[in-house]
């Protein structure tokens, strides 16, 4: 990795940064035709959950192992995190690419929340929508933040790694916990 040592990575970081967020909202809002996908795409919510846990167990370890002057384990919880989160991302860019969001309260999964579902629901829809807007905004904010993190380690610039880290760090835990929050409240409604 020392050839990343004086490369200026700006760019490609911000291409990067700009392309998730937008191909995610593409998906979103791109109509779809009927495709299989060649395997039972409804087990990938669940595999994302188990991603964004252990990511989250990771980035745990990764500020253990920092503490106590582990450099190397620190480092290699971190790559492995990163590693999750890049599965996470295309099982992600593969499950909404073939399955259409499902719709919190949504209980007869016909795409169209009405009145009574809402009333059904409750109070709990504005705990989940706060928590799954939190969540998409702060998860397009952490990529730049995670790639920046990541190339000044490489870099050996440890004062501006352990500055951006510190503001990495807490957003990417809230992302991998609010990943699996979000699971546990929609999932009734799969």
């Amino acid at each position: 990795m020392s050839s990343l040592t004086n490369k200026n990575l700006n760019l490609p970081i911000a291409i990067v940064s700009v392309a998730i967020p937008v191909v995610v909202a593409l998906l979103m809002f791109m109509p779809r035709q009927h495709m299989e996908a060649g395997f039972n795409v409804t087990v990938l919510p669940l595999f994302h959950a188990a991603l964004n846990s252990a990511t989250a167990v990771l980035l745990l370890a990764s500020l253990y192992f920092i503490k106590v002057k582990q450099v190397k384990a620190h480092k290699t919880a971190n790559l492995i995190a990163v590693a999750l989160s890049a599965i996470f991302l295309v099982s992600y860019v593969t499950y909404h690419f073939f399955v259409k969001s499902t719709m919190y309260g949504d209980v007869n999964h016909d795409y169209i929340v009405t009145e009574a579902e809402k009333a059904a629901a409750g109070g709990m829809r504005y705990v989940y929508f706060f928590i799954l807007i939190t969540h998409i905004v702060l998860a397009g904010i952490i990529v730049p933040l995670v790639l920046f993190t990541l190339l000044r380690g490489f870099q050996n610039d440890f004062e501006k790694h352990k500055k951006i880290a510190r503001i990495t760090w807490p957003i990417w835990f809230y992302v991998a916990v609010t990943g699996v929050i979000v699971y546990v409240m929609i999932s009734p409604y799969y």
